[in-house]
């Protein structure tokens, strides 16, 4: 079976590729899933020609938004000859393979990730089962807090309704962070059902404490600092510190071992959507890892003197300083 999942949702898309995964064999994973990242035409031409192992199934995912996005004046990347190749090898596909188009197209105000339906390829990938995932605009409240009933039902979690419009006003319309709170919510409350308060109680500001983090690793202080600001209406000082550290903590590690390990290997060892860690290779791709370090222990010195008492200021301004410096 062949898939096309295009659109600027993640979440949404790898949710799919995770349901087509959990299908195959777990004990000959290794050999039963691939990926590619936008291959060239040989080595495209070589993944869709795959033969599946003698354990079943076989999945293939092939990232490929930068077919969708060749300079003026060029076609696809590909020729017409090409592109009929490509065609034909997809018709003929083993039926023990499923393979799957993945044009992530990250959200981008200059409209440089958009996946161009002018082009020839996504013609030849939409005769398929194609899908496209579109982020749900956070004013279409409705919409997400029906998203979230019907995820929270997929993991048999009972919420009330007061608890799913908290829950939207504190997290923000981002789905991996609400599906991630969702998770926190199953454990906590166990089979009794979720309430506001228990919204209040476990559940942290992601949406904002995402961008203060990415704004403070760009070297973007005032936009940091008034997200930094918006946090302390709503959270305290500690817990903020405590999400940064781990939120640093896996930055660091993936920014330190990128040119060592695979965006699987590194995903793996922290346990983290290997797609999540090609996003976060993006976003740190100008930032140097001496700079993360030295945030890191600054915010460490931080709460080392809040928590011992050391500090003359308050929490918040001790937050503050660190992030300044």
């Amino acid at each position: 079976m062949i898939y096309f999942f295009y659109g600027d949702e993640e979440f949404n898309i790898s949710n799919e590729i995770k349901k087509l995964k959990n299908k195959l064999d777990r004990n000959f994973i290794e050999m039963s899933y691939k990926e590619f990242d936008n291959p060239n035409f040989p080595d495209l031409m070589s993944a869709v020609s795959s033969m599946p192992m003698m354990f079943g199934k076989m999945l293939i995912v092939i990232d490929c938004i930068k077919y969708f996005q060749s300079k003026k004046g060029e076609t696809d990347g590909f020729d017409d000859k090409q592109l009929q190749q490509l065609s034909d090898a997809l018709e003929n596909c083993n039926e023990n393979v499923d393979i799957v188009f993945r044009a992530y197209a990250a959200p981008d105000s200059k409209k440089k990730n958009t996946v161009d339906k002018r082009k020839k390829i996504f013609k030849i990938l939409s005769k398929y089962k194609s899908q496209e995932f579109l982020q749900i605009p956070s004013y279409k409240t409705a919409e997400l807090e029906a998203w979230i009933k019907n995820q929270a039902k997929s993991k048999d979690l009972k919420i009330d309704s007061n608890a799913v419009s908290t829950l939207l006003l504190q997290v923000g319309s981002n789905l991996r962070m609400l599906d991630s709170e969702l998770e926190k919510l199953k454990v906590f409350c166990n089979d009794k059902t979720a309430t506001a308060e228990n919204v209040k109680e476990i559940c942290v500001n992601n949406e904002d404490l995402f961008a203060f983090i990415d704004y403070l690793t760009t070297d973007n202080k005032q936009k940091a600092l008034e997200e930094y600001n918006k946090l302390l209406n709503t959270t305290y000082p500690l817990a903020i510190l405590s999400v940064l550290h781990s939120m640093l903590h896996s930055k660091i590690y993936i920014k330190a071992n990128s040119s060592k390990y695979s965006s699987d290997e590194i995903a793996k060892n922290i346990n983290m959507n290997p797609y999540r860690v090609k996003i976060e290779l993006q976003k740190m791709k100008n930032v140097s890892l001496k700079k993360l370090v030295q945030l890191k222990e600054n915010l460490s010195d931080a709460e080392y003197k809040i928590k011992s008492g050391q500090s003359n200021l308050s929490p918040e301004r001790e937050i503050e300083y660190a992030i300044l410096q």
